[in-house]
């Protein structure tokens, strides 16, 4: 049985956290104590060869409460193309926890729902797919400053179709 969460409401506070932020940086008043502790990073990803090209952006935002504890949310955007095969367009968000055991060591927790949407050359006679994947990333990783490297793993993980190769996977994520 596959886990899946009501995306309208998950879309909506999402879209309204983002008008926040917008909103809140149009004024002309000095940042407020919210601001200061809010930290932006995210990801870009390219990869391409051989009649394949893959393209990510994935920003995220977090709100740093103390040293060791950050929330935040997430974007992601992703676009594959492989020549005469199939194209597909990757769409959706995150929740993001962040915890620091020591300044070093933190762990991390991320529920990530995506859109995949997968269309398939035609003589390849397969038909095109259209469906949500959620995916629950629990994570450990080496900081140094507003840089963290680790590794994380999809407990939710399903072979058949989930856009990652396997429930394994390291991270590279940065915060400024």
């Amino acid at each position: 049985m596959k886990f899946y969460i009501k995306m309208p409401i998950f879309l909506f506070l999402t879209v309204l956290m983002c008008s926040s932020f917008v909103a809140v940086a149009q004024e002309a008043k000095p940042p407020s104590q919210f601001w200061r502790n809010v930290r932006f990073g995210g990801g870009i990803g390219l990869s391409f060869g051989d009649g394949f090209f893959s393209g990510t952006l994935a920003p995220s935002a977090i709100y740093q409460f103390d040293d060791r504890f950050a929330l935040g949310l997430g974007l992601n955007g992703t676009y594959n193309n492989q020549k005469n095969t199939y194209s597909s367009t990757i769409v959706g968000g995150s929740i993001l926890s962040l915890y620091n055991v020591i300044p070093e060591i933190q762990l991390s927790a991320e529920f990530e729902e995506l859109n995949v949407n997968r269309s398939y050359d035609s003589r390849l006679g397969l038909e095109d797919e259209n469906y949500w994947y959620p995916a629950l990333f629990l994570g450990a990783g080496f900081r140094t400053n507003n840089v963290t490297v680790g590794i994380r793993y999809d407990v939710l993980y399903d072979e058949e179709d989930s856009i990652y190769a396997n429930a394994w996977m390291p991270f590279f994520r940065v915060y400024f």
